[in-house]
């Protein structure tokens, strides 16, 4: 669950990776890996469109991944989206295809990693190749510390970083012979910032941030790999709970005055992913308005020695739930 309340998921099944290998290059004049491919130069040269491209979006049955899908369609890329929910993802698609461009459904549920194999053999037999994976899927529960468990912890982790993990491995040859290959993982301010109830949350995006930054320095300069940190951002799952009072506390913390919207994540993501962006690699950009603290207001009260005695056993741990 993102800073926002909204549940993001997605995934897909299992094959071996296509191999790959570094160039050896060397200050002695071994062969050096080429470069990504420039924005065009001249006059007229649109170098925020994607025409041509092919872009794998996770998550991409509502919200960001919605949001992003489609401002990917009006660029003139063809997509293959992914989601666990069929209608949501039928209803994507046809705004896509509304745009005059390919959609491909894949229907997927990345909190088993697995399924990783599966979304990239799909987009490859659909398209034969691959210029953008964008590992929007992600989330989790918020919860007070010392109701966190172990297991949720790891099931965290796999979902919002071994996944996208996994998929940018399977996807890395592909990317790779595109020439103009990028990757953008969906993050989150609460990498860096810190609030209770998200330990689990802030400590797998902060993961996948870091993820993020040894993937460019891995994959350049061949492919680019970026990341997207957004604060809250007002998607229809937060509308369900967006009272009037806690918009305006949220805009209040808030330097621009207002949320983010999916359009503001949905357009970076754009640009990150076109020519223009072409010598950008390694970098997290953080849509929030300026915050620069968690602008979500939280109540969760101090922790008692009394209460955090035993949270496991005896009535002392029942006074936690």
């Amino acid at each position: 669950i993102t800073e926002s309340g909204e549940l993001i998921v997605a995934a897909a099944s299992a094959d071996p990776v296509i191999p790959y290998q570094h160039s050896q290059a060397t200050k002695g004049g071994c062969e050096m890996a080429q470069a990504s491919v420039p924005a065009a130069d001249g006059q007229g040269a649109d170098e925020f469109r994607l025409d041509g491209y092919i872009a794998l979006v996770t998550g991409a049955g509502r919200g960001i991944g919605a949001g992003i899908a489609k401002a990917y369609a009006r660029a003139g890329a063809d997509l293959a989206v992914v989601a666990r929910t069929a209608v949501e993802l039928e209803d994507i698609a046809a705004a896509i295809r509304a745009a005059g461009r390919s959609a491909s459904v894949i229907l997927a549920d990345l909190t088993d990693v697995s399924q990783a194999a599966k979304i990239i053999e799909r987009t490859l037999a659909e398209y034969g190749r691959l210029d953008i994976l964008v590992n929007n899927a992600g989330g989790a529960m918020p919860a007070r510390y010392l109701d966190v468990t172990p297991e949720a912890l790891d099931e965290a982790f796999h979902f919002n970083v071994a996944a996208p993990f996994e998929l940018t491995k399977r996807a890395t040859p592909f990317l790779l012979s595109s020439r103009r290959g990028a990757v953008i993982n969906i993050t989150s301010r609460m990498d860096r910032l810190v609030a209770r109830g998200l330990v689990t949350y802030g400590t797998v995006k902060a993961a996948l941030t870091q993820l993020t930054r040894l993937l460019a320095a891995e994959l350049a300069p061949g492919v680019r790999v970026n990341g997207i940190a957004p604060g809250v951002v007002e998607t229809d799952g937060l509308r369900t709970v967006l009272s009037d009072e806690l918009r305006q506390r949220i805009v209040s913390a808030t330097p621009l005055r207002r949320l983010s919207t999916v359009a503001d994540i949905a357009n970076t993501a754009r640009w990150l992913a076109s020519p223009a962006a072409s010598h950008i690699t390694g970098k997290i950009i953080e849509i929030d308005g300026g915050a620069e603290a968690p602008t979500f207001p939280n109540d969760t009260p101090d922790l008692q020695p009394g209460l955090a005695h035993d949270p496991f056993h005896g009535d002392a741990g029942k006074q936690l739930h």
